[in-house]
């Protein structure tokens, strides 16, 4: 009887290899695609942003010298940047916060043709008790004025008779206040101005609502039927 032959397995033995854990692999996917998404979610705020045109250019530069003249005083920083430190030599010229909004109304009413705003607020304001004035200048601020306060658009807001009008302006994010990172500037150069100069001068009522924490500011028109302007006290 013929012995066995006695095979001994290779040592160590053979172990398969233990597959990569599902969950770590899902996990990483997770990570890849949470960080796509938030890229491709900032792309898009970004292409949001307002682009700047080529006559925003020459905006700005108006804008600019007319500050200038007032002031007498220019920066030697150029563009937007310059701009601001414009602004605050006109806080820092006039002794009182009046002084200043008196001094920026001039500006606002230096930037029109003679005769026009009388015309306007002749003709225009009278309208639907304001209504249609106030829709104007709402399409015109979102036009004509985003190199300034950046991207912005018309909204619709309630007015104090109850009614509801798309003559509102929502600024996102004000480039002005940002830029300054002042309140004093946003408010004595910027809101108490304005206010004054679309009521005085266009004969429409408006008060401007400023976040300070975000930048973003409704402007909110008011109807002239029901003035008085003096129950919205600007700060």
């Amino acid at each position: 009887m013929k012995a066995l032959a006695v095979v001994h397995p290779p040592w160590p033995p053979h172990l398969p290899s233990r597959p990569q854990p599902k969950s770590r692999l899902r996990n990483t996917r997770f990570r890849v695609s949470s960080s796509l998404m938030k890229e491709s979610r900032s792309q898009s705020q970004s292409q949001q942003q307002y682009k700047p045109r080529v006559v925003d250019e020459l905006f700005l530069n108006v804008f600019r010298n007319k500050m200038v003249e007032e002031v007498r005083w220019d920066s030697d920083k150029p563009g937007y940047d310059g701009l601001i430190e414009v602004a605050n030599r006109l806080m820092l010229k006039n002794p009182t916060n009046s002084d200043t909004k008196e001094a920026a109304v001039r500006v606002l009413i230096s930037l029109f043709p003679p005769f026009l705003l009388e015309l306007y607020k002749l003709l225009v304001a009278s309208i639907q008790g304001g209504k249609i004035a106030a829709l104007m200048v709402a399409r015109v601020t979102a036009i004509s004025c985003q190199w300034l306060m950046g991207r912005c658009t018309v909204n619709s807001v309630d007015l104090p008779d109850e009614n509801s009008w798309t003559s509102g302006v929502f600024v996102e994010k004000c480039k002005y206040l940002e830029k300054s990172k002042c309140v004093g500037i946003c408010v004595n150069t910027c809101k108490l101005p304005t206010q004054s100069f679309f009521k005085d001068y266009m004969g429409v009522p408006l008060l401007m609502e400023p976040n300070c924490n975000d930048y973003s500011c409704q402007v909110n028109p008011i109807s002239s039927q029901l003035d008085p302007f003096q129950q919205y006290d600007p700060l």
